[in-house]
């Protein structure tokens, strides 16, 4: 048996709140370490209010062999420094790190720091698994796949390792080392649930495909809604989000689950995520009757050029009538656009923020170009040569962080700001406030803080 401890990184900014969302990366390695009789402990650090000094008091007490550490791009500086505070605990420990940032940045950070002893790329659930089984000596470290390691004085990346074909087999997210409580909204407990991974679209600003694949891999609609059910029962579930991409990218299958939630009366509100060529009447009339509450959909921009040169695949038209047939079904439409895009010209933004409005979805997320490592966007801004911030805590879709010669940041940053002051608008609280649903009064509250602060800003 090995002794674990896996990390979610605190939150270095104070601009950054702790976001109602379970980190169910670490959730799914909790199961699989578990089901092999590990013994395992989660650090929730922002759900738990733990600092990188707590969290060393934490790390000694609990004396690990093994400890993993998750990071996203804009949480990587906190988790390096995790990864000194694990080794100031207990030197032995052998601490791993993995996530999006990891599996693209691996050789950038073995090279700056001695704290980190191996670098899980990819999926890791299976490769996390080996790791233990080599601190047990069941197998030979250096031939795990899926692994960035020192060996030699050298930096080496073992083979890529294979997808995890058949989601049914994996264990169920072990939620019980999470703080639940902390991530309730409005009292209700939200649970997240992933009913598929991979992507075959090629976004220029997603990491989806390269992590996950290009192929989808899908869970079937009985072991869904069966974890649908035990979350219900098991950890008091008042709604659901579920975290696919596109959750109805097979939409036969989409229905299918919808069906089964009907029948088995599941009877709680939830949310997803889709794209504009991925629905149709008949699958949004099911989702409705299943208790979809809202659709967020990636409109990213109303110009066809700008889209094309995303490497979206959707037109504009195309995204203008999903989002009016969402809304004739009755469910609430959250739209995603992205601004700041190289070739991108202010009468651009301009043209999609317009579009948008016309729209009127329930929602909008305005979200700054954002080049993470490992996206074709990043790769483009560095062929360029523009220069990009290195405070990879600002990766965040809030800040402009490289310099465009066709737009300013400061320009970003006001377009962006003055779009929200003009749709979060006292008509718009009254309008969802009306509708009642309980994610509509989240987008009400929402709005009021907007509203409260820009006022509040002023004095």
């Amino acid at each position: 048996m090995v002794n674990v401890v896996l990390i979610n990184p605190p939150l270095l900014k104070e601009r950054y709140r702790h976001q109602p969302y379970l980190p169910i990366g670490l959730a799914y390695l909790s199961a699989v370490l578990e089901a092999d009789g590990h013994q395992v402990t989660v650090i929730d650090c922002p759900a738990s209010n733990i600092d990188h000094s707590k969290l060393k008091d934490e790390l000694e007490r609990l004396n690990p062999d093994l400890v993993g550490i998750t990071a996203m791009t804009p949480t990587i500086e906190s988790a390096l420094i995790c990864a000194e505070k694990a080794k100031e605990a207990r030197q032995e420990s052998l601490v791993v790190l993995g996530g999006p940032h990891a599996t693209f940045m691996d050789k950038e950070l073995l090279s700056e720091t001695s704290n980190i002893d191996i670098i899980v790329r990819g999926e890791g659930e299976q490769t996390l698994r080996e790791i233990a089984h080599a601190l047990e000596g069941k197998v030979r470290m250096h031939k795990i796949e899926g692994m960035t390691i020192k060996r030699g004085g050298e930096i080496y990346r073992t083979p890529d390792r294979q997808l995890i074909e058949d989601l049914d087999l994996l264990p169920r997210p072990s939620y019980k080392h999470f703080p639940l409580d902390k991530y309730r909204i409005f009292g209700r407990k939200i649970m997240p649930i992933m009913t598929s991974r991979g992507c075959p679209f090629q976004c220029s600003f997603c990491i989806t495909s390269r992590i996950f694949g290009k192929k989808v891999r899908l869970r079937s609609p009985n072991n869904v809604v069966d974890e649908l059910e035990w979350l219900k029962t098991e950890y008091d579930a008042e709604a659901y989000s579920f975290y696919d991409d596109t959750f109805t990218f097979n939409m036969e299958r989409a229905e299918k689950i919808c069906d089964e939630m009907v029948k088995r009366k599941i009877g709680l509100p939830w949310d997803c995520q889709t794209r504009a060529d991925r629905i149709s009447r008949e699958l949004l009339a099911k989702m409705k009757r299943a208790g979809c509450e809202v659709i967020t959909m990636g409109v990213e921009s109303a110009s066809s050029r700008i889209l094309n040169l995303m490497g979206k695949g959707t037109t504009p038209e195309q995204n203008r009538k999903a989002v009016e047939m969402i809304k004739k079904m009755g469910i609430s439409v959250v739209v995603s656009v992205i601004i700041g895009y190289p070739d991108e010209e202010l009468n651009d933004i301009k043209q999609t923020l317009d579009f948008v409005a016309r729209l009127k979805p329930d929602d909008v997320y305005v979200c700054i170009a954002t080049p993470y490592p490992g996206t074709r966007l990043y790769y483009m801004i560095k062929e360029r040569g523009w220069e990009m911030s290195l405070d990879w805590s600002l990766y965040d879709t809030l800040n402009p962080v490289f310099e465009n010669p066709l737009i300013p940041k400061e320009t970003l940053v006001s377009v962006r700001k003055e779009f929200y002051n003009r749709f979060y608008s006292p008509t718009y609280i009254l309008r969802q406030t009306m509708k009642g649903g309980f994610y509509n009064r989240i987008l009400a509250r929402v709005a009021l803080n907007h509203i409260f602060w820009r006022i509040r800003s002023v004095f």
